[in-house]
């Protein structure tokens, strides 16, 4: 009978384990992924402030992205392709005021949670 007990509280243990680590990892990556995504904001916000010079709009033709896209990736490694740049100034004039961004991100977080667990 003690043996039938010590595989049930084995089990249950196992079980409890899992749920934590699965709570650790989903909490681990909602704090990455928030980290990153306010990362790229305000590099998107470096760049359309960089392009647009105090004025309303940007030039035209520009080829400030294929620049950064060469120099930060020399730099930093892989990850800033041209297109990549092109989503992540995306990113800030979609979302300009961030307080925007960080509650849509906090709710889309919560829904992809709810499914790991």
């Amino acid at each position: 009978m003690k043996n039938a007990l010590s595989k049930n509280n084995y089990k249950i243990l196992v079980l409890q384990i899992g749920i934590l680590l699965k709570k650790g990892r989903a909490g681990a990556a909602y704090a990455v992924n928030t980290i990153l995504v306010r990362t790229y904001w305000e590099i998107g916000k470096y760049i359309v402030e960089y392009e647009q010079a105090g004025k309303e709009k940007a030039e035209y033709g520009s080829k400030l992205l294929d620049w950064l896209s060469k120099d930060l990736t020399l730099a930093y490694g892989k990850g800033f392709s041209r297109s990549n740049l092109i989503y992540i100034r995306k990113l800030y004039k979609t979302f300009q005021i961030s307080e925007t961004l960080s509650h849509q991100l906090i709710f889309y977080m919560f829904i992809i949670n709810l499914n790991l667990l």
